[in-house]
């Protein structure tokens, strides 16, 4: 299981579709954490993907999977992802928030 500290880690977008805003996530930061600066409102509990609270819609992109709940098979979808700990495949994912 990758967790937070494994697999890419480099920076990369995030589109928020309907806030209208497109951030950068640094290495050393998570989705959560860009999306909070931003001043967008996301509920969350445990910052450990564990509790699945920040569990969000992925519109495009592909994530990287670093929580300990969602199945694989949810895993595999790859349309919902863990914002506080899960980063991106690729350069750019485009979420629903």
């Amino acid at each position: 299981m990758r967790t937070a500290t494994t697999g890419p880690a480099g920076a990369f977008e995030v589109d928020l579709a309907r806030s209208g805003l497109t951030l950068t996530v640094p290495a050393d930061r998570s989705i959560l954490e860009a999306v909070e600066q931003a001043g967008v409102a996301v509920d969350f509990s445990c910052r450990e993907g564990t509790c699945g609270t920040c569990e969000t819609d992925v519109l495009d992109g592909k994530p990287d999977h670093r929580d300990s709940l969602l199945t694989e098979d949810e895993r595999a979808a790859g349309d919902t992802m863990l914002i506080c700990v899960s980063r991106s495949c690729g350069t750019r994912l485009v979420l629903d928030l």
